[in-house]
């Protein structure tokens, strides 16, 4: 082997090096993402990481309502007849966890329980608090009187 091939191939081992060590530092460098919490419509579904939170720490009151407020969440079309499944990661699970409508609870809190269906019509009735074709859900990480984190999602009602 010449000295020029050699003189090569160390270069080729120290850009690799550096390569892989450039990527474990940008690496290092990103934030942990949060749990995923998703809501599926026969076929159809939708997953999003926390709306705000979902790192554990406690939400003010403030917090919280402005982040309800947030229009920028994923949609999913909802067939009133159709069951609307949440699933949630087990470590939102792990901390409990309650759907929301609008705001408001629509179920107890759940415990180690990584699944809940609710049926679509729920979503767009008014005895729930619905109004119009389009609601508003929330999956809320915590007990009844905090919360860690919120996945928002918009049920729109589609008569397909």
């Amino acid at each position: 082997m010449t000295t020029l091939q050699s003189a090569v191939r160390r270069r080729r081992a120290v850009a690799a090096a550096g390569a892989v060590s450039a990527g474990l530092l940008l690496l290092s460098a990103c934030d942990k993402p949060t749990a995923m919490a998703t809501v599926t419509v026969g076929s159809d579904s939708v997953s999003a990481e926390a709306t705000c939170g979902g790192e554990g720490k406690a939400l003010t009151t403030e917090a919280l309502n402005e982040c309800l407020r947030d229009k920028d969440i994923d949609e999913i079309k909802v067939d009133p007849t159709e069951t609307v499944r949440f699933g949630v990661d087990p470590e939102i699970a792990d901390n409990s966890w309650t759907i929301l409508l609008n705001g408001q609870p629509l179920v107890e809190p759940m415990k180690n329980n990584t699944y809940q269906t609710i049926p679509g019509s729920v979503f767009f009735n008014a005895q729930y608090g619905a109004q119009g074709d389009s609601t508003l859900v929330s999956i809320k990480e915590g007990g009844e009187n905090e919360a860690t984190g919120l996945w928002s999602f918009r049920l729109k009602k589609d008569e397909g």
